[in-house]
């Protein structure tokens, strides 16, 4: 391993978060099509919180590797990850095809061993399904210390400090590199990238991959049967005092 610290940071493609999700017509999924993308906001996150790290102290990082596993057009993720900061880049194109968290776990542990990083901050999930498994299956899968939802990363050498929000508190871990560390909101607010930084995250390196030159065969494991739309609640109502709320609730058979 590296003495100075060799950050990959995982970013996905999904549909932006200001837009409202539409199930398709055949209801076998989110209607992808005519719909903006951008990149994952914990993903975004996990980008800034690597790149002030180095803008911390430049001696300490070596390199942002940001990657990421998706359509073709995720390469537009990436081109913003490099503008933002990134050093350079992979792709590994799966297509269409939706890659389960342990898939994308396997991949992202070639990738590791392919760049030799020693630190892997990833957003703790994406919004799209909300998993909340890929930085703990990756851990795994490598033997590492894993940190999930940081909200503040402090490192000092090998030794790392992290963070996290907990019911009544805060839960402070701490370890050594190597590391696995995912996201949560609190952690930072990420940069806009500017105009010149998008020009010249052209000419930075984005490799092109498959699942297969990494050895890694894509399996389903979970059949989607029907994606609906939550049921339609009824307004609510305001009361005026305490004896009334008792008698709506006694009507509903609530109480």
């Amino acid at each position: 391993m590296s003495t100075k610290l060799r950050i990959l940071v995982p970013v996905k493609r999904v549909i932006d978060f200001a837009i409202k999700p539409r199930i398709n017509k055949t209801q076998t999924g989110v209607e992808t099509k005519g719909v903006k993308f951008s990149i994952n906001p914990f993903c975004d996150i996990a980008l800034e919180e690597s790149i002030r790290i180095r803008e911390a102290d430049k001696d300490k990082v070596e390199n942002i590797h940001a990657v990421s596993i998706g359509p073709t057009k995720a390469q537009d993720v990436l081109r913003t990850a490099l503008a933002k900061g990134a050093d350079n880049s992979t792709l590994v194109d799966v297509g269409d095809e939706e890659v389960e968290p342990l898939s994308v776990a396997k991949l992202l542990q070639k990738v590791v061993e392919k760049d030799n990083s020693n630190l892997v901050i990833l957003g703790k999930q994406a919004i799209d399904d909300d998993a909340n498994q890929t930085g703990q299956m990756l851990a795994g899968l490598l033997n590492w210390p894993q940190a999930t939802n940081a909200s503040k990363v402090e490192i000092d050498g090998d030794n790392v400090t992290v963070t996290r929000e907990i019911d009544g508190g805060a839960d402070t871990l701490r370890a050594k590199l190597p590391l696995i560390i995912t996201t949560d909101l609190r952690l930072n607010e990420p940069r806009y990238a500017s105009l010149p930084n998008i020009m010249k995250a052209k000419k930075k390196p984005l490799e092109k991959l498959k699942a297969s030159d990494l050895g890694i065969e894509l399996v389903k494991r979970i059949e989607t049967l029907k994606v609906v739309e939550p049921p339609v609640r009824n307004a609510g109502i305001k009361v005026e005092t305490v004896d009334e709320l008792v008698s709506k609730l006694k009507e509903l058979k609530a109480i």
